[in-house]
């Protein structure tokens, strides 16, 4: 059995926690609090790691060279420095916590690991097509990878231990992605999650997800994909995507990565809103383990309290698992 990894939660939701509720709608999201409170930034990271998350993400989901030259008017350069401080910011929150936590040999997250977020071209569109994937009928796939490099290469450069390519809507994206590190950053590991539909089967532009993850985990170098999954969808909604993808006897399975939203459903005009059957992340814990899952967190509406309850009810499910055993 693969030890399992607790990832961290939503972090615009817990970011609320210290600047207020109005984080949602602007064109850089949670990227802008890089310049305006990076105490902020810094802050809720540590919430993740005292409450016991293995790995943290960098506040760069929504970050791009573009969006902040558009939004920020400052230039390239500039850009490209508030990249590497968000990278800085992650690393100072570690070495806060390690030194919290030195001589505690019960601590149940030791050695914290930084993974770099990259969100999708979509979302810095801000029009919630990374919910849609709409725009790959207008963009090439070198277009797309020439967008994402820059970012990618600030936070290899930067030092994260690897990257979360998340959110992805289409088809077109994921595989631009994996040509993308297969040329450029061969040594350099990531997962690669999917936004994808609540009906069981497909990607956020219509594409069969199970063909297209399974598709891109082969493509790739041996040993760069890490995981492929799910992210930022409903919990009830995940596991029809990910079943049959390992069978439960195989000793050769494929790590999954699923860390949903909290049930709710995104718009631009209307904000976050619950949808009329709304089940908690946790009732779906189990079954996702037996399915293979190693990487679990929780996305948008998520906060340090759930990773703690994530956290529970995958040492339970691992004591169980443990008991069972001959």
């Amino acid at each position: 059995m693969s030890e399992v990894k607790i990832l961290d939660g939503g972090f615009s939701t817990q970011l609320t926690t210290h600047v207020g509720p109005n984080v949602d709608g602007d064109p850089l999201w949670t990227a802008r609090f890089l310049v305006t409170n990076p105490e902020a930034v810094f802050a809720t990271h540590l919430d993740f790691l005292r409450a016991g998350a293995d790995i943290i993400q960098t506040n760069t989901y929504q970050a791009s060279i573009t969006g902040f030259v558009q939004y920020l008017g400052i230039s390239k350069e500039e850009s490209l420095q508030l990249i590497y401080n968000a990278v800085d910011l992650t690393k100072g929150a570690v070495e806060t916590y390690l030194e919290e936590i030195k001589g505690n040999a019960n601590v149940v997250n030791p050695k914290p690991q930084i993974v770099g977020s990259c969100g999708p071209y979509g979302a810095s569109l801000h029009d919630a097509s990374e919910y849609t994937g709409s725009y790959a009928k207008d963009v090439t796939a070198e277009f797309l990878a020439h967008w994402h490099k820059p970012r990618i290469e600030a936070l290899v450069k930067g030092g994260v231990d690897l990257l979360a390519l998340e959110t992805i809507p289409c088809k077109l994206e994921a595989e631009a992605l994996i040509d993308l590190l297969k040329r450029d950053f061969p040594s350099t590991k990531a997962w690669l999650s999917f936004s994808c539909r609540a009906d069981g089967k497909s990607l956020a532009d219509g594409s069969n997800f199970q063909e297209v993850a399974l598709g891109c985990y082969k493509k790739a170098l041996v040993n760069q994909l890490i995981a492929v999954g799910v992210n930022c969808l409903a919990p009830r909604a995940i596991t029809p995507l990910i079943k049959g993808i390992n069978n439960k006897s195989s000793t050769n399975r494929i790590p999954l990565v699923i860390y949903p939203n909290s049930g709710e459903k995104y718009s631009v005009q209307e904000g976050w809103k619950k949808e009329d059957e709304w089940y908690p992340l946790e009732q779906f814990i189990d079954e996702w383990l037996d399915l293979g899952v190693t990487y679990i967190g929780g996305c948008c509406r998520t906060y340090a309290k759930d990773i703690i309850s994530i956290r529970e009810h995958v040492r339970i499910w691992q004591s169980k698992v443990n008991t069972s055993k001959p």
